[in-house]
């Protein structure tokens, strides 16, 4: 990973579920050493939350958001925003609401999921806390919502997660004040419109994530992905904007700090 550790902040990521259960000690001194100084934690589901909360008490630099995905409808209840609410309220290290949003690639619930959709917005926008987008195959459905809720008055911050628009699209969502955060898929080869997002998209609004245990980037592609690799996608995006790994480090980290509100000085 080289010599100079510039800052990283890996802005999405899984390292809760059992593919870290073996080594995730060495996992994390992979991350350290490779200058990942914070990493957010994304929720799929409430009965992560108490996993993820004990993986914050034992690595200081990790934050993280509670929510349900949209291809976990089987895991909303009556009361899972009484849930998400009181677990985002007892503890200042919940940042995000989400892993929320629209995926009609796997699935063609489109009202169930919007209707789980609109009450986790619901919820960030009480709480003043930035949301966490998972879209696949369902841009026009989430910018009709979201249209929607802009005429009714409602306020959005935000990042599309792991984006795999087109330019036209991440332009939509750039108008609702989105930030766009690139995965491991800016690193393949045929992600064209990936590519020419990465970019056009404005300096202070994309980030970088793994999205980890998937995506992992070229060269690791096909391996299990971890929050180190998150350089990998950092130096790709650099060469694709013509600027240096510093430039594109430095910026993604400020970017991720003050939207998540991380610690970032801290981290430094």
């Amino acid at each position: 990973m080289g010599e100079v550790l510039l800052p990283l902040i890996d802005s999405h990521c899984h390292i809760v579920f059992r593919e870290f259960d073996d080594d995730l000690e060495l996992v994390a001194e992979r991350w350290r050493n490779a200058g990942v100084s914070a990493l957010l934690h994304a929720c799929v589901e409430p009965a992560e939350i108490p996993g993820i909360k004990a993986l914050a008490d034992q690595f200081p630099e990790l934050r993280y958001s509670v929510g349900v995905h949209p291809l976990n409808p089987q895991d909303w209840r009556p009361n899972s925003i009484d849930v998400l609410r009181e677990a985002a309220t007892a503890d200042k290290r919940v940042v995000a609401i989400g892993e929320l949003g629209l995926d009609l690639f796997r699935a063609t619930n489109l009202l169930e999921q919007l209707e789980i959709l609109t009450a986790q917005l619901n919820l960030a926008e009480e709480l003043q806390l930035p949301v966490i987008i998972h879209c696949r195959d369902a841009a026009a459905a989430m910018l009709e919502l979201l249209e929607h809720r802009r005429i009714q008055g409602h306020q959005l911050t935000g990042v599309m997660h792991c984006w795999g628009g087109t330019p036209a699209e991440m332009e939509s969502f750039l108008e609702f004040g989105l930030h766009i955060s690139f995965s491991g898929t800016v690193t393949f080869p045929k992600a064209h419109e990936t590519h020419q997002c990465a970019r056009q998209v404005p300096a202070n609004r994309y980030l970088v994530e793994t999205d980890c245990p998937f995506l992992a980037p070229v060269p690791r592609r096909g391996k299990r992905n971890e929050p180190a690799m998150v350089r990998h996608v950092a130096e790709r995006v650099a060469e694709l904007r013509g600027e240096t790994l510093e430039q594109v480090c430095i910026q993604t980290s400020a970017n991720a700090a003050l939207l998540f509100s991380l610690p970032y000085q801290a981290f430094v």
